[in-house]
């Protein structure tokens, strides 16, 4: 994967503090689009992600709270039960490929 090429992540925290928690959560809803309270899909590219995680560093405290991305895959399988947070009609498996938007 190029350093620069648009990708999806994964961004899912465990933050002990409720302030450090809502301040990172604000700042993940201006970037990304939440599948649950703590769990987020950003699309930006690898050097986004860098640039993303440290401003995350900031907002958290390392040796008390837990910050991960994993990028998605190219063909990613769900399963899911209960509730969406998402509207009815929304869907996040668009073809990364054809550059189409994150939700459609």
């Amino acid at each position: 994967m190029s350093l620069h090429a648009p990708a999806r992540w994964i961004v899912a925290y465990d933050i002990t503090d409720d302030r450090r928690r809502l301040a990172v959560h604000r700042h993940l809803r201006r970037v990304g689009v939440p599948l649950q309270y703590s769990v987020f899909v950003v699309e930006t590219s690898a050097a986004g992600m860098h640039r993303l995680m440290g401003e995350l560093r900031d907002r958290i405290h390392l040796k008390q709270d837990d910050v991960r991305a994993y990028r998605w895959p190219a063909r990613p399988e769900c399963h899911q039960l209960g509730r969406s947070m998402l509207p009815e009609g929304i869907l996040l498996d668009a073809d990364q490929d054809s550059g189409a938007p994150l939700v459609i």
